[in-house]
C-alpha cells in the first residue's frame, strides 16, 4: 500500500503559502507508516516546532490499473474518507529553500491519519463534497470538493501515468485554506457533510 498525496490543489491554500499556482497536479508519497490506525493519537515529533494540519478528502483505490484514462477513473474506486497531512513546516521550509525533496517534512511515522471509508454511492457528486476540521471544537478549515484544481478523476488518470496504483492505495486530495500549527494536547476532529469521521489528540 502507498499514500499518494496532491500538494497544490487549492487555490485559497497556494494564495495563505505564498506558493505559485502548479501547471500540473505536484505529487510526493508517503510510505505505509505515515498512516495512524483509527484511535492512535499523533505523536509530536522532535525534529520540529512548527507541525501544521492539512486536511484532505482520501480516496482509496479498488484494483491495479495503470495508464487509466480519465473517463475510466471512476472506475478504480468506490469509497471515500477524510485524512490529515501533517506537515513539519519549519522543516518543509528549509528542504524548499535548498532545493530538496519535502518526505523529511512530510512523510514521517504518523503523519496521514486516515478515517474509515464510506461509498462514494453515498454522495450525489463526488466533486461537491463538504468536509472540515476542528481543532478543540473551534472550526479550522473548511472546503468543498468542488474548489480543486485537479479533479479526483483526473488526478487518478494522471498518477498512474507514473505509478501503477493497486488496491487499497489511498490518494490524498488536497487542502483547503485556514491550515495552522498544532500543539500537544489538541484534539483534531474532521468532518464530512457534517458527519464525524476521525478524531485523534496530540500527544
Amino acid at each position: 500500500m502507498k499514500i499518494i498525496c496532491v500538494g497544490r490543489n487549492y487555490a485559497d491554500h497556494i494564495a495563505e503559502l505564498n506558493n505559485e499556482k502548479p501547471d500540473a497536479p505536484v505529487i510526493f508519497l508517503k510510505p505505509e507508516t505515515a498512516q495512524l490506525r483509527i484511535g492512535e493519537p499523533f505523536f509530536y515529533p522532535s525534529f520540529s516546532k512548527d507541525v501544521h494540519h492539512e486536511v484532505e478528502l482520501v480516496v482509496k483505490i479498488n484494483r491495479v490499473g495503470k495508464n487509466i484514462e480519465e473517463r475510466f477513473a471512476h472506475k478504480y474506486y468506490d469509497e471515500i474518507g477524510i485524512g490529515v497531512d501533517f506537515t513539519a513546516r519549519d522543516l518543509q521550509s528549509e528542504l524548499k529553500s535548498k532545493g530538496l525533496p519535502w518526505e523529511l517534512a512530510k512523510a514521517f511515522n504518523g503523519s496521514a491519519p486516515v478515517s474509515e471509508f464510506v461509498p462514494v454511492s453515498d454522495f450525489a457528486d463526488i466533486q461537491d463534497i463538504n468536509f472540515s476540521l476542528e481543532i478543540n471544537g473551534e472550526t479550522k478549515q473548511q472546503g468543498n470538493s468542488s474548489m480543486m484544481l485537479y479533479r479526483i478523476n483526473y488526478l487518478i488518470s494522471f498518477v498512474s501515468k507514473y505509478f501503477t496504483l493497486k488496491k487499497g492505495d489511498l490518494i490524498f486530495t488536497g487542502t483547503p485554506k485556514g491550515v495552522s500549527a498544532v500543539q500537544i494536547g489538541d484534539k483534531l476532529t474532521a468532518f464530512i457533510e457534517g458527519k464525524k469521521m476521525l478524531e485523534l489528540f496530540v500527544r
